[in-house]
């Protein structure tokens, strides 16, 4: 097979992806990687999982296993070989990964303090690009939601 790809039975692990997903480019290069986790690396069922946030204060998991783990990819008839794969995340799902993958210190680490009884709305606005452009400039510079600019820019923090 010319040693192109390993064989079926072998860990899967790739140093970095970049995706189009959505017109929206995910890469691992440029993201800025927030928190990990794995389970039984060396194992045909294990996977590692990273968090990513973008200059654009979105989120996404890169996600990485063996062939017999939930990142399998077929390599033939009952074939299957390790892969990889993005998917991109909400706030909220990326907060969810954290809550089921972290511990309480790194979640702070990530997310900040939480506001208890500070239950959050989603809303939708219109903006002009130049804002976006600027929300998203803010956004990556302060290494926060978009979010959180908008309301530390409402509050006065």
């Amino acid at each position: 097979n010319g040693g192109d790809s390993p064989p079926p039975h072998c860990f899967y692990i790739g140093e970095s992806m970049k995706r189009v997903i959505s017109n929206k480019v995910y890469d691992t290069k440029t993201a800025t990687e927030i928190a990990r986790d794995s389970e039984n690396l060396s194992s045909s069922y294990g996977w590692e999982e990273q968090l990513y946030r973008k200059k654009t204060g979105e989120y996404f998991l890169y996600g990485k296993g063996g062939a017999m783990s939930k990142y399998a990819r077929s390599a033939g008839q009952n074939c299957w070989m390790g892969g990889e794969k993005i998917i991109p995340l909400s706030v909220e799902s990326a907060q969810k990964w954290a809550e089921e993958h972290l511990d309480g210190d790194e979640y702070l680490r990530v997310f900040g303090p939480i506001e208890e009884g500070g239950a959050k709305t989603t809303v939708s606005i219109r903006l002009t690009e130049a804002a976006i452009a600027r929300l998203n400039n803010l956004a990556a510079e302060e290494g926060k939601s978009k979010s959180e600019v908008i309301e530390n820019l409402i509050l006065g923090h």
